[in-house]
């Protein structure tokens, strides 16, 4: 589990792939010096297990279902990543709750000057805007965000000085792809719902608020429990 808040970039030192997996050797340009062999690391929102490490670097494996559905099948010698370490019980959540399990690849659509901050507006698949909401939280390319204002394919954030400084969004562009996390939460919710969805014409068993026969959860209920 991690939370978005990215301790410092690291650099694609090596790439060594065998099909349609990699090994990625990546140097941290911060201080990661007690790492451990097992440990999982965030590269651009996509967790991964450090196989083995020096003291200057350090390997992960990426398989092909990781390549896939991430920018990680891009990744080059000489390029930048971002990097987090896995959240530690009692650290500080300072961004939100993030798995490291990328939904999809998004794509930068702009970047306007906002202030000192940048507004990015940010293109994705349709089928991921039930997830995504103003005022909610997305991780981009492994950076924690709040989304400013949304529609059924897109989203805005604002990217403050500090966070262009110390991240990779300081090479977006217009056409950038960005992995792309939408909140953990907002997905269990929706799971919820689908799964309690009852059809038009299927009866509703008299003060339960469920149908005939159903043990799923149904609008009936959310209403009658206040959350609706």
């Amino acid at each position: 589990m991690f939370t978005g808040i990215i301790q410092c970039m690291g650099q694609i030192v090596a790439v060594q792939r065998n099909g349609r997996e990699a090994r990625f050797t990546v140097r941290p340009q911060g201080n990661f010096a007690d790492l451990q062999d097992g440990e999982s690391i965030a590269h651009d929102g996509v967790c991964l297990s450090l196989e083995s490490h020096t003291a200057q670097e350090y390997v992960v494996y990426a398989s092909a279902e990781t390549l896939a559905c991430s920018t990680l099948g891009t990744f080059a010698v000489g390029q930048l990543v971002n990097l987090e370490r896995a959240l530690a019980l009692g650290d500080r959540l300072g961004g939100h709750l993030v798995s490291g399990h990328v939904d999809c690849v998004a794509h930068v659509r702009r970047i306007l000057a906002a202030g000192a901050s940048r507004c990015v507006e940010i293109a994705f698949p349709a089928e991921h805007a039930p997830e995504v909401i103003a005022k909610g939280s997305v991780a981009l390319d492994g950076i924690s965000l709040t989304i400013n204002d949304c529609g059924d394919d897109f989203l805005r954030v604002n990217i403050i000085p500090d966070t262009q400084k110390r991240t990779t969004m300081q090479r977006w562009r217009a056409g950038t792809p960005v992995n792309m996390e939408t909140d953990l939460l907002g997905k269990y919710v929706r799971r919820m719902l689908r799964c309690g969805e009852v059809p038009a014409a299927s009866p509703v068993s008299p003060g339960t608020g469920r149908s005939a026969g159903s043990a799923g959860m149904s609008r009936e209920f959310l209403a009658r429990n206040g959350f609706l």
